[in-house]
């Protein structure tokens, strides 16, 4: 009798994991430069550590979210000297991780009229 070989059965729709955020499309930077689409939503990290800035920018997300919006802005800061600060260098590294990593799609640098070099669009994918 030869053994049978079933293939592993493919994880529910809901299950796939997401991909992390990417950059904008340009179509999509475009319309909220210019306000087409709407920022729903903001946060101000100055003056927060990194670790401060971690939870409220996570908790933040989440809400906005489950509020059903679309796009952010988070004012990270330029940093000082020349440098990136360090908030707006994590930023990408806390959405490309659970929780967020599910929930954004996208992060942008900021028209300068929303804050330009120190500041982050940020979308977020639909609610399931």
């Amino acid at each position: 009798m030869k053994p049978s070989v079933l293939a592993p059965a493919a994880p529910p729709a809901r299950q796939l994991p997401h991909a992390a955020p990417q950059e904008l499309e340009p179509r999509r930077h475009r319309r909220l430069a210019r306000e087409r689409d709407p920022i729903e939503a903001r946060i101000d990290l100055h003056g927060l550590s990194r670790f401060e800035a971690q939870d409220a920018f996570t908790a933040f997300v989440l809400s906005a979210h489950r509020r059903g919006f679309r796009a952010v802005l988070v004012v990270t800061g330029k940093g000082s000297r020349g440098t990136p600060g360090i908030i707006r260098s994590s930023v990408s590294d806390w959405v490309a991780h659970p929780p967020l990593r599910a929930i954004v799609s996208g992060i942008a640098n900021a028209h300068r009229k929303h804050g330009g070099e120190g500041a982050l669009y940020v979308t977020l994918r639909r609610r399931d």
